[in-house]
């Protein structure tokens, strides 16, 4: 049993060689590369010397037990705790998305509903930032187009963890949020009192380590530069500082005018574009691997509704896992958790079912 996981094993011990050599952390991109690998792979080391230690506790007990009926106390002990050492073991050896240990890029868009849904949009704004908060996460505005009341019509901001290790990144808890989010509630131009149907898009990309990491040639883009609009203050709405690129063979656009000069624009939309093109790349990979695993779960299409936030019943509903609970108030707090424990659940479940469960 678990006979592949020797060549995670050599794989870690060659990774502790390599990371214990200064020269490495001279390319700081190579040593986060291999320090996010020996992360990931420090849990399954440590749940395989558990598994085999109980394993070997278990075969000397049964042994003892022979001569001393004392130890079959011992015995029944470990043959009710082996079975969850092995689920644990099972479950890490899942291949796991190669963007989990990534940073992110959170993009919120209102959608129908007018100003309703640009101040929803604010709201799930707020409730990611203090989620974030609450992780020890840094977040970072990069960009924003406010409505007439205060809400966004569109905003992106960047958010940073502190682990190297997948299961705690960013990106590996906040990929199941993307996707249409439906609010039902009386709006605040609503003068009746009657209850509202609106939504809000959320687009979560996972962020580029290194510039180089995403080859972009020159040729491929096309830069306009315009007056900024809305707001303004300083220089913002006085000089051609907003930027607009297209990045022409994926016809991806980003669009930044929240800085005041051109060139702050441009490397915020530069940022952003690298994260998108990661992300469509991505994309192009898991359509050809979809008849391999299709999950019902992780998704970047804005077009799928994944969760009603009910504010006359205080419910919050996640209409992929079925989850559903009387809350709403904390949700938007910050307390995300259980909403997306359940979509990480429902992911390992799938992903351990494509592979047939296989113990070997």
């Amino acid at each position: 049993m678990f006979e592949s996981v020797k060549g995670l094993l050599d794989e870690h011990a060659a990774l502790q060689a390599q990371l214990s050599d200064p020269a490495v952390y001279q390319d700081q991109s190579l040593a986060r590369k291999l320090g996010r690998r020996s992360a990931e792979l420090n849990g399954i080391v440590e749940a395989h010397k558990r598994w085999k230690q109980m394993t070997e506790d278990l075969e000397a007990a049964r042994e003892m037990a022979e001569e001393d009926p004392d130890f079959a106390d011992e015995v029944a002990e470990l043959e009710e705790q082996l079975p969850a050492a092995e689920e644990k073991l099972r479950r890490l050896l899942i291949p796991r998305d190669p963007n989990d240990a990534r940073d992110v890029i959170l993009e919120v868009k209102g959608g129908e509903g007018g100003d309703e849904a640009a101040l929803f949009a604010a709201d799930l704004l707020r409730m990611y930032t203090r989620y974030a908060e609450a992780k020890g996460w840094k977040t970072e505005m990069i960009s924003f187009n406010e409505s007439d009341l205060g809400g966004y019509k569109d905003a992106q901001v960047a958010i940073k963890g502190k682990s190297n290790d997948p299961a705690e990144g960013v990106y590996a808890h906040l990929k199941f949020e993307g996707g249409v989010h439906r609010v039902q509630r009386v709006p605040q131009t609503e003068s009746q009192g009657r209850i509202h149907t609106s939504a809000a898009g959320v687009l979560i990309l996972p962020e580029v380590d290194e510039p180089e990491e995403v080859e972009i040639h020159a040729n491929d883009l096309k830069i306009d530069v315009y007056r900024a609009s809305g707001p303004g203050g300083q220089s913002v709405n006085t000089t051609d500082s907003a930027v607009r690129i297209t990045h022409i063979p994926t016809g991806i656009v980003v669009a930044m005018q929240n800085e005041k000069s051109q060139l702050q624009n441009r490397e915020a939309g530069m940022r952003v574009l690298r994260s998108r093109i990661l992300a469509h790349h991505q994309a192009i990979i898991d359509a050809e691997n979809s008849d391999i695993r299709k999950s019902q779960v992780r998704t970047m299409d804005r077009s799928e509704r994944i969760r009603t936030y009910n504010y006359p019943e205080n419910r919050i509903a996640d209409h992929r896992t079925g989850y559903k609970a009387y809350n709403l108030d904390q949700v938007m707090n910050g307390d995300l958790d259980p909403l997306i424990n359940s979509c990480i659940e429902m992911d390992e479940q799938q992903r351990l079912d494509a592979i047939g469960g296989d113990k070997d």
